[in-house]
């Protein structure tokens, strides 16, 4: 089956870093199911462009520069923006590899991109002063005192397992890499894109810097989705609806949210900060951005179903598909 460029819907869809494992080679075996369902997606004539996240990828390449920077001499100490493009590019290789090898197995005449994506962040964004992310290697108390006198970095205790540094997590403002991925989904490829939301960077002086910061991949993933006037952002997390009263007896599954639901379920508090809350309000950007747009938060395991309509959240400023409707709103 030969693309034709032009024809069907757009969507992105957003891949949680811990769906891909914890290592490479755990790594490499679960790509293949998050290959099968994207493909399932490709074979209905959608075009797809693939965001991650990289939280478990990054974390292990940032910690093993910090012990082999710690224990080797000649081990350079590797910035943080860096391992975020590593991971960028190792995780962008495996889902590539994987896509490809079921594209031709189905016969499907497509290829693969993949775009180590830089992300433009305000300096003066308020998330700079509180950060809150952690990242790299647990330590003692006394060495992370130390390490923040030398460095300047901020630690914090996290969870009575250690120490860890922590970084910024500022808001998406812009995909350099934006136009190259738009030319490239216009010509038929799935482009991976804006893994772990991006590297972060500043603006400066005609040029760009890293900085040591994480960004949400939802927000830079409902980010890219509004730029380029996607269909649909589809956000991929563990459960397969969005639920309020979630993991009581009155459990609801919910099958719709317009705007207007999700803002009160957030403002109930019906959605852990940890957890679903950072998902629909990335779906919010999106939709605030691209009224027209609809989104979704389903498993991957039922992506292709959910974009049929069949299960999943779905999130709109409206209902935009014809009666019957495909599951009952909210009262």
């Amino acid at each position: 089956m030969a693309y034709q460029k032009g024809a069907g819907k757009s969507v992105v869809i957003a891949l949680g870093g811990n769906a891909l494992g914890n290592t490479p080679q755990e790594q490499l075996a679960l790509v293949k199911k998050t290959a099968t369902s994207i493909v399932d997606m490709i074979d209905e004539g959608i075009n797809v462009v693939v965001t991650h996240g990289n939280g478990p990828q990054v974390g292990m390449i940032n910690k093993a520069f910090d012990e082999a920077h710690a224990v080797t001499p000649g081990v350079p100490e590797m910035p943080f923006p860096e391992c975020g493009a590593m991971s960028q590019g190792y995780i962008g290789y495996q889902l590539s590899q994987a896509i490809l090898t079921e594209l031709k197995r189905r016969g499907i005449m497509r290829s693969t991109a993949t775009v180590i994506t830089q992300t433009v962040v305000y300096p003066d964004d308020p998330a700079f002063e509180h950060p809150t992310k952690p990242i790299g290697s647990f330590l003692t108390e006394e060495e992370a005192r130390q390490l923040a006198l030398e460095t300047g970095w901020v630690y914090l205790e996290d969870a009575g397992r250690g120490w860890r540094r922590v970084v910024a997590s500022p808001r998406p403002q812009r995909i350099v890499e934006f136009d190259a991925v738009k030319d490239l989904m216009d010509d038929g490829y799935i482009v991976i894109a804006a893994g772990g939301g991006g590297v972060p960077v500043i603006a400066r002086d005609d040029s760009y810097v890293g900085v040591p910061a994480v960004v949400d991949k939802d927000r830079s993933s409902a980010k890219l989705a509004a730029d380029l006037k996607a269909d649909m952002l589809i956000i991929l997390t563990a459960v397969e609806k969005v639920a309020i009263a979630f993991n009581t007896p009155n459990q609801q599954n919910l099958n719709f949210m317009s705007v207007e639901d999700a803002h009160r379920y957030i403002n109930e508090g019906q959605f852990a900060a940890g957890s679903m809350l950072p998902k629909v309000q990335a779906c919010l950007e999106y939709l605030d951005a691209h009224p027209s747009g609809e989104a979704l938060i389903t498993s991957l395991e039922q992506a292709a179903a959910g974009l049929r309509g069949e299960t999943g959240t779905r999130v709109a400023v409206r209902r935009t598909w014809p009666d019957p409707p495909i599951l009952s709103d909210p009262q």
